[in-house]
């Protein structure tokens, strides 16, 4: 059951990731360049379902709320 939700949410966090990617590149903005390319290669590394959702939302706002 873990797995099926590791796998929901590596797949929300690389759509939003890839998203960011898109968005960084066109505006030439670093800090949603590297968020995005963080949060799609995320899923790879953390495999608790708990851990991979708060940093995610963490990572998801960090583009809010800094702007270099």
């Amino acid at each position: 059951m873990s797995s099926t939700a590791v796998l929901m949410w590596g797949l929300i966090f690389g759509a939003i990731g890839f998203g960011f990617v898109l968005y960084g590149k066109k505006q030439r903005a670093v800090v949603p360049l590297l968020t995005g390319l963080t949060l799609c290669l995320l899923p790879y590394f953390i495999t608790n379902v708990y851990t991979l959702v708060g940093i995610g939302i963490a990572l998801i706002a960090i583009p809010y709320f800094v702007k270099v």
